[in-house]
Order: C-alpha cells, then structure tokens, then sequence
C-alpha cells in the first residue's frame, strides 16, 4: 500500500486507475480523491455504486460526478449486497459487481479506507490510501446526509441544487408576490454564514412581456399593454427560460431559494391568458423540484397598475384556480394572508418547519468493517 504524500518526491504513475464508491452524495473529499488519482493515472475509471435503499438515483449521482470530474470515465453499478469486510463471500458478491462494470484490468485502486489494501488485493492491483484521516477536507458522506446545511461548502454545484430546498411565491396580479419573495430572502440572508448566500430568482415572465412590448412600440410607437397580444407558444418558452434561471440559482447560492414564481404558475398564467390548458407549459413544470409554494391572497392588498396588469377583476379567479391546482397536484402550499408583515411571518415559520425536515436522505445499507 502507498501514501498520498508529496512530500517524498515523486509518486508512482499508474496506467488504469479505479476510485469507487457510493458519492451518497459526492462531497470535497470524494474529489479530492479522484483528483489524486487523475494525476497519478494515464486513464481514470470511477465507480459509483448504489442500493436501492439510497434515496438519491444512480444516474443522477453519475451525471453529478461526470460534470464535476470530465476526464474521467465515471460508470454506475447497483449493489445490492450488504456490506461485510469480515465475510469473504460478501467479498465475493461485491466484486462480481465491481468487475462485471470495470472489466479491464486496473493498476492501481485509490481509497481512503482500511479496506482499500483488500480491494486492491483482489484486483490485483496497488493498494493507493490518500487522506485516510480526512486532514485536508474534514467531511463524510454520513455527516452530508444529516446536516446538509453545516457541510455545505464541501459540495459542489450539481448536489447543491439538489439539496436546496426550493420555495416558490405565486398568486395572482398586484399581489406582493415578488416584495414577499424578495423579503424572504434578505430574512434568511441576515442569518449570516452560509445563508448569506440565499439567492431570488426574479419572475421571468415579466421581464419577457416588457421585451414584447417595447418590440411592439419600435413597430407601433405608442402601444400600450393591452395592444400587446400572447399566444400559447410563449407559455412553455417563458416557463423552461424560469426554470432554467431557478436552477443557476440553486447551484449557486445556500440551502433556501426563493422564486417569484415558477412553471407550475405559468400554466395557471396561460389558462388566463389563452382561456385553456397548456400541455407543454405543463411538461415543464412536472420536471419540477420545488418544494413548498407560499401563495399570496388578493385580498386586503391594494390593486396597482404598474404598465403591466389589466386582470384586477380576475384577481378572485386566480387566486382560486391556484389554490385548486395546488392542491390538486399535491403540492405543499401555505396561504399568505393579512398585512405584509404578518404574511412574512406566517411564510417564515412555514420556511423554517421545511429546513428542519431536510432533504430526509435515507441511511445507506448497514455496514460491518
């Protein structure tokens, strides 16, 4: 077996190099360990391995590494098997699994594990240990799984948007959809550490509907917004261009996101535009990965015409046929009512009860080493 030290001058090279293991989820640490390896192989293969007691999917573990990691060869496996270092046919079982996924021969494996020197044994293969002591970055999979938020900056992007719990502001015109979203996140930014970080993502919607108008004034100078006419096509763009800048936010800010708006409400904003379903608006949001919608009554909040609304009297209609569609979808929904501040903190307390649930990963297989 061998050392990660560079300190005792120049390591040996290998020519295929293997790091497995399960990355439930991949942090700093895991890495760190393909990094070494990458630099001391010709050619890398890593392994991810799963149960399918694990809540978080093989393939998207894959993709996770594969970004973070491109020149390697990242390939997946399901391993079933329990886990027992004490037990030669459970050995046995593993590596039938392992060798049915990396079949050619492997020169060196790289663990941080007591364990590597028997994996390697097997492979017939040097034994190569880095970091077994977690000094250079103290974090585990196990420490991840129950405290997201305390090993944050040991991910990366990819599993940070897949941890963030994402929070989504709705409702119907004149609402205070985008003061509560953007109170929200100034609250949870004043926590300081890694919640100064919370991100807003602004309603794309409108942002698209400014640009139709000002195209509309360079042909007619003086149109207003009621010349301005939608068609079902702008729907699904309007839609994947918010989810698309809700995911940006996620892998680059802290354990909360707060959105002013999403796809789910887009569908609701093409009924009322367009009178009638959108099916591709509605394909877009069923890839969504919310969590909790706050949706702001119309009612006790002043109707203001900004340039941009004409839908005063549907304000009921909407607020109803959110709340119908929310439940009808099952989301988690909570109902914001009264003055701003008690709606702050009614949204708050509902916020706060969803971080203290997590991402609810659940426990790998028992280990016995």
């Amino acid at each position: 077996m061998t050392h990660d030290d560079p300190g005792t001058g120049r390591p040996e090279r290998y020519g295929h190099g293997l790091v497995l293991g399960k990355f439930y989820p991949p942090h700093a640490g895991h890495h760190h360990l393909v990094r070494t390896a990458l630099a001391r192989c010709e050619r890398l293969t890593v392994l991810v391995c799963a149960s399918s007691a694990e809540s978080v999917p093989l393939e998207d573990r894959v993709a996770w590494m594969r970004e973070v990691h491109p020149d390697a060869l990242v390939v997946g496996a399901v391993d079933d098997h329990p886990v027992d270092l004490h037990d030669p046919d459970v050995w046995e079982a593993h590596m039938r699994v392992f060798q049915a996924a990396v079949p050619e021969r492997v020169d060196a494996v790289f663990t941080s594990e007591p364990y590597g020197e028997e994996l390697g044994r097997r492979f017939g293969a040097a034994s190569v240990l880095v970091d077994p002591d977690r000094v250079r970055f103290p974090v585990s999979g196990t420490a991840v799984r129950a405290d997201p938020a305390g090993c944050w900056d040991f991910l990366e992007a990819p599993v940070r948007a897949a941890l963030t719990r994402r929070v989504v502001v709705l409702g119907a015109e004149s609402t205070g959809t985008t003061t509560m979203a953007l109170a929200l996140a100034d609250h949870y930014r004043r926590r300081g550490g890694v919640w100064a970080r919370t991100r807003y993502v602004p309603e794309y919607g409108r942002e698209y509907s400014e640009l139709k108008l000002a195209e509309l004034r360079a042909e007619r100078p003086g149109a207003t917004w009621p010349d301005v006419v939608f068609r079902s096509s702008d729907f699904p763009v309007i839609a994947q261009r918010q989810a698309e800048l809700e995911e940006e936010a996620a892998r680059d800010g802290s354990p909360v996101l707060f959105c002013d708006t999403d796809a789910f409400a887009t569908t609701i904003w093409h009924e009322r535009y367009m009178g009638t379903t959108s099916p591709d608006t509605g394909e877009v949001a069923a890839r969504g990965r919310q969590h909790l919608w706050l949706l702001t009554d119309h009612r006790g909040v002043d109707f203001e015409d900004d340039g941009l609304r004409d839908g005063e009297h549907l304000r009921p209609w909407m607020t109803a046929r959110f709340l119908t569609q929310l439940a009808h979808s099952g989301r988690r929904t909570v109902v914001l009512t009264g003055p701003h501040e008690e709606r702050l903190a009614t949204a708050v307390a509902a916020v706060d009860a969803l971080l203290a649930e997590g991402p609810r990963l659940t426990d790998p297989l028992p280990e016995r080493r």
